[in-house]
């Protein structure tokens, strides 16, 4: 779920079910980090790849059946439909999740979320013959993650694909919806918040 408080709350408030588990507990618990995160250092990269190595497609759609089947559990959570939602890296597990579950997830949406379209044979743009869910995407301008032409690439195969989707490029950098990344764009980030709960409130009975 998102990487902001604030957010959560209104989850909350709007009577959501929240699930927002440590995705990276192979590699370690929480806090992930023991030192400042700054993006191109040494450092930090190295440690993005440590966090990042273990979660294969294949792990990650094991990851994500748990979590439906955890949440399904509780008597607390309503029988019917669920959503999911991913900021950057987790940005193609919504996608991988919508592809697991199609018995489940009515909604999945992506903000700044990279490598949706690559040229590997497990590249998410590929699994949406699988998805049933309706889909939401959100780009970021000069994303080294997600370039122009990925981008494209991920357009045409949503188009191909068939289903109901909306693929949009916001005027602000990867990582916009975080409050203390030093990009963070918060008209940018309240647009994102209205689309995906709009999405939410179509999809989710």
């Amino acid at each position: 779920m998102p990487p902001n408080r604030k957010w959560r709350g209104d989850w909350l408030g709007q009577g959501y079910v929240v699930l927002m588990p440590n995705v990276f507990y192979r590699t370690g618990p929480l806090p992930l980090f023991d030192f400042p995160l700054k993006f191109g250092d040494a450092r930090t990269t190295k440690r993005l790849a440590e966090l990042s190595g273990p979660l294969t497609p294949e792990a990650i759609v094991s990851d994500a059946s748990n979590y439906v089947d955890f949440l399904r559990q509780h008597d607390f959570v309503k029988a019917g439909s669920m959503g999911v939602v991913g900021y950057c890296f987790t940005g193609k597990m919504a996608l991988y999740t919508a592809m697991s579950r199609p018995d489940k997830i009515a909604a999945a949406a992506s903000f700044h979320g990279g490598e949706l379209a690559t040229d590997a044979p497990s590249s998410p743009h590929l699994v949406f013959g699988s998805i049933k869910a309706q889909l939401y995407v959100g780009h970021a301008v000069n994303d080294k993650s997600m370039p122009a032409e990925a981008i494209e690439r991920l357009n045409r195969a949503l188009e191909a694909w068939g289903g109901k989707y909306q693929s949009e490029i916001y005027e602000a950098f990867h990582s916009w919806t975080v409050p203390d990344s030093p990009v963070y764009n918060q008209p940018q980030a309240d647009r994102a918040f209205a689309k995906l709960t709009q999405l939410f409130a179509e999809t989710l009975r």
